[in-house]
């Protein structure tokens, strides 16, 4: 029986650590920032595999810690919410050389999918070299959101049309997921910016999505995007994301900035503090809906502009822990 278990939790560009005694006491679990991503995700992985919030006590931690003490050995088992591949689990590879990657049973992938956004999703088996067979998990997907009272049509046609065709411009291993072949990926039940529909539109694409009313009309050259932090994916992929815009669209200067990710960049648009925005789709439409985290506060000026990368759930542990399941941690 294990005496510690601690389960690690990186999503929407943040990373937070569950730490966990099982086995005798009381439980402890970092289940990431309140009102965050992180926090509903885990929760429901938790709930799918019977582990209740009665059964451990929650707090935060933070990404440096958590990886440390994966190295060291004091974290058995880590839950990620990642692009493929993920360079900080193939940098654990490289330091202890014997992770294991689990995968999530039936009855949690069903589960999830009847409880929030997240679908089925196969990691194939050469996606890091210590996997042996395929991985069933689940998947979200990052997207990029525009403010609608600042980005008028014309740009967010330009936005959308340089984020798919200078792709090949961007070094970040998750840029490779940006192509016309993906782009409307996670933007279902979202509404489309219109500069964005025409693009792809034009391209031969079918956009079923409600389109968005726009309260700017004129141009705006000066633009903050709200990425996540520098420790995750979304800050650095963000950042070149950014300087490709401004290279390539005449007059643009578009600065990203460090955020919590998801939530917070959903609900700075909402509150006129920034102009573009990164987040999974999942808080996207509870966003838009007024629902989840945004009920009564729903996001009424955010539209879609384009896909960026699939965020899919990772669960690894280390082979010396003996762990084949989540079903071992209750």
């Amino acid at each position: 029986m294990l005496k510690r278990v601690i389960l690690t939790a990186f999503t929407l560009g943040v990373s937070v650590f569950f730490l966990a005694s099982c086995g005798g006491g009381g439980t402890n679990i970092a289940i990431g920032p309140p009102a965050s991503e992180t926090n509903a995700v885990s929760k429901l992985i938790l709930e799918a595999y019977g582990i209740e919030e009665s059964d451990y006590s929650a707090y935060q931690e933070g990404f440096g810690d958590a990886a440390d003490a994966v190295q060291d050995g004091n974290i058995d088992v880590s839950i990620g919410i990642l692009g493929l591949p993920a360079g900080n689990i193939e940098s654990l590879q490289a330091s202890v050389g014997d992770v294991k990657m689990i995968g999530l049973t039936e009855e949690a992938i069903a589960h999830m999918e009847d409880n929030s956004g997240y679908m089925r999703y196969t990691i194939p088996k050469d996606t890091y070299e210590f996997m042996d067979e395929d991985i069933e998990t689940v998947t979200a997907f990052a997207v990029l959101v525009a403010n609608t009272d600042t980005i008028d049509e014309e740009l967010g046609y330009e936005l959308a049309k340089s984020m798919v065709e200078n792709a090949s411009e961007n070094t970040h291993s998750q840029s490779v997921h940006m192509t016309l072949e993906n782009a409307l990926q996670g933007a279902e039940g979202l509404p489309i910016h219109p500069g964005a529909k025409r693009y792809y539109e034009e391209q031969g694409l079918t956009v079923e999505n409600e389109v968005a009313e726009l309260g700017s009309t004129e141009r705006k050259n000066d633009l903050v995007l709200g990425t996540g932090s520098q420790g995750g994916t979304y800050y650095p992929l963000g950042g070149e994301i950014a300087t490709i815009w401004n290279k390539n669209i005449e007059g643009l200067n578009v600065t990203n900035t460090e955020t919590g990710a998801s939530i917070e960049n959903l609900a700075s648009i909402r509150d006129g503090n920034m102009d573009l925005g990164m987040t999974v789709h999942v808080p996207a439409l509870d966003a838009v809906h007024g629902e989840g985290d945004f009920e009564g506060n729903e996001v009424t000026n955010a539209a879609f502009i384009g896909h960026i990368y699939p965020e899919v759930v990772q669960i690894v542990t280390r082979e010396n822990t003996g762990i084949t399941s989540l079903d071992e941690l209750k």
